[in-house]
């Protein structure tokens, strides 16, 4: 399928919609947070379980969405993914208490699970060749930008209107997705249409990050030692552990072990974990710093990373491009290199800094790296296993993106400083963002490292050889 055609620029359309809205509604709350904590009276602890409760089904049960979609058909697991995910996205905006939340936040996250893998595999199936890495740059150019743009969005509707709004307004993308998706993309069975879906797996996982999690966000604030914080992080270790057992010895796993043996394919989930866990730290610490310590409006904040937007649609398809020429080692180590770089800048940014002189060069530099990163990463990922195993390496590495900001929003402000009742405080804060932007520093550059180690230079040539035969 051509990129160009009316069938190609459809399943694009439909996989950036989807996906879009997930990644947007991962970061447009940010910016909602002061607001969210003033109306819900909400400390740091409270805040984190917001941002959290969605990161963690979404994490947890990529896998399972990636497999259904393989077993089954991925446009059909996409399109039921885009529309329980508006709906979910709707339930949020209407909800009366913060305990409410937090339960449609996770719903939120299970209908993202359905969507996420699946549209990238839609791509892979429908294109090829070059085509194949353009159409994966389209996607992670848009797919980084609804990430980007988030924070604006959610400033403008925080100001303009209430918070609440900030759930409502992704509904809207979600459904016209899953149209396109029964519509126009073929509907046909996934490449694995026997065996059986791993439930238990995704239950142990889905338990254990719940169990790790919890105990880290109450941690600071109840202490780690009393028994029933200490006993659930021990007990999230203990399932983890639990679940490469049995993913070791079911028939069909909800993670097959065996693609870990790719040095490239661990290598690139390793970086994502390093980059992504940055990202979505600085997207949270951020949209604190510029309202609470800077005391920027809502939309203001928002605004300061909008020129990220603009980098990743202009150099995104062109990395993809290149990485498929090249192969994708030195963009993704150069990109993470500079995302390290933007970091470090981001540490000047204190009370009395202005928006030119404090904010611009970091967002510029990061946004950047950014750009160059995604897309080879992603080209990487895929390139790395075998045709029929596309949807779990899919989401293998969008878990593991997702996964990298749950912990990253659970552990990196408690490792800042950033915890208890006045963690929102303007000097508290202040001082603790710097401490987390060298945190976030030294964790790009650890994915900068681990990239230029492990992947390879080579161009992925066997896989695309396979799909013309």
């Amino acid at each position: 399928m051509k990129l160009a055609s009316a069938q190609g620029r459809w399943v694009v359309a439909g996989a950036v919609l989807g996906s879009g809205a997930v990644f947007l509604e991962g970061t447009v709350v940010n910016v909602a947070l002061p607001a969210i904590a003033r109306d819900l009276h909400l400390g740091i602890a409270g805040l984190q379980w917001v941002v959290n409760a969605y990161l963690l089904t979404l994490s947890a049960l990529m896998l399972l969405g990636g497999a259904l979609g393989d077993r089954y058909s991925r446009a059909g697991v996409f399109g039921i993914g885009a529309f329980s995910f508006s709906a979910a996205s709707l339930a949020s905006a209407f909800a009366p208490t913060v305990q409410m939340l937090v339960v449609f936040r996770l719903l939120q996250g299970v209908a993202g699970a359905l969507l996420v893998p699946n549209s990238l595999a839609m791509l892979e199936a429908a294109f090829e060749g070059e085509e194949r890495g353009a159409a994966i740059g389209q996607w992670a150019a848009w797919s980084a930008v609804s990430t980007a743009i988030g924070p604006l969005v959610g400033g403008w509707l925080v100001d303009a209107h209430s918070w609440r709004w900030v759930f409502a307004a992704v509904a809207p993308f979600g459904i016209m997705a899953a149209l396109i998706a029964w519509r126009h993309v073929d509907t046909a069975r996934g490449s694995q249409s026997e065996g059986h879906i791993d439930w238990l797996g995704g239950v142990i996982v889905t338990l254990a990050l719940a169990s790790l999690v919890g105990g880290l966000t109450a941690g600071p604030e109840h202490g780690f030692a009393t028994p029933l914080i200490g006993g659930a992080i021990m007990a999230g270790v203990a399932l983890l552990v639990l679940f490469l057992v049995v993913e070791a010895r079911t028939r069909d796993p909800l993670l097959p072990l065996g693609v870990f043996e790719s040095r490239q394919f661990s290598g690139a989930n390793i970086t994502t974990l390093f980059v992504y866990a940055p990202l979505s730290a600085l997207l949270l610490l951020l949209m604190l710093q510029l309202q609470n310590v800077l005391g920027y409006s809502a939309l203001r904040a928002g605004a300061a990373f909008l020129p990220v937007n603009a980098i990743m649609l202009a150099i995104s398809p062109a990395a993809g491009r290149l990485s498929h020429r090249i192969g994708a080692r030195r963009p993704m180590a150069i990109g993470a290199l500079l995302a390290a770089i933007g970091m470090v800048l981001f540490t000047r940014l204190s009370p009395g800094s202005t928006y030119v002189s404090g904010v611009i060069p970091a967002v510029l530099v990061f946004g950047v790296g950014l750009s160059i990163f995604v897309a080879p990463l992603t080209s990487a990922v895929l390139a790395a296993v075998p045709q029929d195993q596309v949807g779990v390496a899919s989401a293998v590495n969008n878990a593991a993106a997702r996964l990298a900001g749950l912990l990253a929003v659970a552990a990196i402000p408690l490792a800042a400083g950033l915890s208890g009742s006045t963690a929102l405080q303007r000097d508290d804060l202040a001082r603790g963002f710097v401490r987390g932007m060298w945190i976030c520093a030294g964790l790009c550059l650890l994915g900068s490292v681990t990239s230029w180690l492990t992947i390879s230079d080579e161009r992925p040539r066997a896989q695309d050889d396979s799909l013309r035969a």
